[in-house]
């Protein structure tokens, strides 16, 4: 079995110059955690997952973002105490990420494998102790993004196989 035999071919994209803001609806729709990032000839570029774009959102040194006045006039409060990823209202934090590409915040290093690639080196990749990798775009020879393989790929097409033995 190869990466062909199990892969996804219809996939759900983004590209570098789309809105942050825009990508985390979509993800908040989606029943994945990430999509890889096309350019406008289909080659892999990037991948940004929920991590990447929820770090535009969460506090850092305790700062919140509060409107003061009308917009575009913002002000930064300080808080003597941490506030939670859950506690925060992600309106104001998406009116100060809007506008900004998903290349700001994408991984570049792409973990990527070919359609020909055996299974056990996708097994190996999506079981990876250092890296967690969730999704792997399957891509040709010359980088163009042919499908996708994500880990419950893998356990659908192990539990297939032990089925027909």
């Amino acid at each position: 079995m190869d990466a062909k035999d199990i892969m996804r071919t219809t996939v759900e994209t983004v590209g570098p110059d789309d809105d942050v803001s825009d990508v985390l609806g979509r993800l908040a729709n989606a029943d994945f955690n990430g999509f890889p990032v096309v350019d406008d000839d289909g080659h892999v570029v990037g991948i940004v997952t929920q991590q990447d774009v929820v770090s535009l959102f969460q506090t850092k040194d305790r700062t919140l973002w509060i409107p003061v006045g009308f917009p575009p006039f913002m002000e930064t409060l300080t808080y003597a105490v941490d506030v939670s990823w859950k506690d925060l209202d992600l309106g104001v934090d998406a009116v100060r990420s809007a506008g900004k590409p998903v290349r700001d915040v994408m991984t570049t290093d792409v973990v990527t494998v070919a359609p020909d690639d055996d299974f056990d080196h996708v097994l190996d990749l999506l079981a990876d102790d250092e890296r967690d990798i969730n999704r792997l775009p399957v891509v040709d020879d010359g980088g163009v993004l042919v499908g996708i393989i994500a880990r419950q790929d893998v356990l659908r097409a192990l539990r297939d196989e032990r089925r027909a033995a």
